[in-house]
């Protein structure tokens, strides 16, 4: 077998131009051209996913980008076939990079007679032949331990807490607000970076998808209110808590998220709602309507996954990615080192 010299790219339809960008981020740290594998990722007129891939893999190191974002079911597909292709053409090890873990949601039994498809979908990815999994804030971390192969989970908080420096100065008058109380060890890990107080809003419902109560928790009358999660999909939620942070004396509330689904109504909600601004990241690719809203900003991920993925080939730590000063150098250009 042919020694491994460097690390190849390849991407399914999912998002394309993070994909682009993470190959362009690895080709500054390379100081050579990385490029995506040349390959085809197509479907028959029935719907079925085809893969051709037209460059020789034999021995490498394949490293797959492929969020499993809406359509799940489809991108999902897409990255078991492209895994099973490049298994089948030899490639020395497939890592998946998964930016956003669909059915992440679904990650226990909430009722009798329900799925775990967390775990049903970790099953099938080891099955495809993937050997490692790179990801980004999984919605539950108990879910990497229903791989049975090493899983990589990058934070999003870092970033955040960079952008946060960089955008709001002063911080003596902010607070970081967790949405739910199952979200509390996330918005505490934020607060943490940017030695911030933290408060919750309890929310309780009488019905799915219906919120009837919320009650705030610790006193945000005079702040800058931020809320942090990992997921927003319709942002029904999100912007109802805003408005109940209004309501208690907050002067502004800004949101930041790992993962902006944003299905359904979310960009309108946004666009209408008391938030002053809502930060995401790219992890899932933008609808054309997201990146028109004014109140909506992206910042990339790019940097820190062409990082991860070159330790992860270099066989080099990736939980120092876990620190928001060692990220500063990464994101140079865009933030100051904080």
């Amino acid at each position: 077998m042919p020694a491994i010299v460097e690390p190849k790219l390849i991407a399914g339809n999912a998002n394309m131009p993070l994909a682009r960008a993470v190959a362009r981020r690895m080709s500054m740290h390379r100081g050579m051209s990385v490029g995506l594998v040349d390959a085809r990722v197509e479907r028959f007129n029935d719907g079925e996913v085809f893969v051709e891939v037209f460059e020789n893999v034999r021995g490498e190191d394949m490293f797959i980008i492929q969020p499993t974002s809406r359509p799940a079911n489809d991108n999902l597909m897409e990255l078991l076939i492209i895994a099973d292709a490049l298994r089948r053409s030899s490639a020395a090890r497939i890592t998946a990079v998964l930016p956003y873990f669909g059915y992440a949601r679904q990650d226990r039994r909430t009722k009798a007679r329900t799925p775990i498809s967390a775990k049903l979908v970790a099953n099938l990815i080891h099955q495809a032949g993937i050997e490692r999994v790179l990801t980004m804030d999984l919605h539950a971390a108990q879910i990497q331990g229903f791989f049975d192969l090493p899983v990589d989970n990058l934070y999003a908080s870092p970033i955040f807490a960079l952008d946060i420096r960089h955008y709001f100065g002063d911080l003596s008058d902010v607070m970081v607000v967790s949405p739910d109380v199952g979200g509390v060890a996330r918005a505490r890990e934020l607060a943490t970076r940017i030695d911030a107080p933290l408060s919750i809003v309890d929310k309780r419902r009488e019905k799915a998808g219906e919120v009837a109560e919320m009650t705030i928790i610790g006193e945000v009358a005079g702040k800058r209110c931020i809320i942090v999660d990992d997921i927003c999909d319709t942002a029904g939620t999100l912007c109802k808590a805003a408005e109940v942070l209004m309501e208690n004396g907050a002067t502004e509330v800004h949101a930041y998220i790992s993962h902006g689904v944003l299905s359904g109504p979310a960009v309108e909600r946004i666009g209408k709602s008391v938030m002053k601004s809502l930060v995401i990241t790219d992890s899932i690719e933008p609808a054309p309507e997201v990146k028109a809203c004014d109140r909506i900003r992206i910042v990339p991920t790019a940097p820190i996954f062409a990082q991860a993925i070159l330790n992860i080939w270099n066989g080099t730590s990736v939980s120092s990615l876990f620190d928001h000063q060692t990220l500063g150098p990464i994101y140079e250009g865009m933030y100051n080192a904080a």
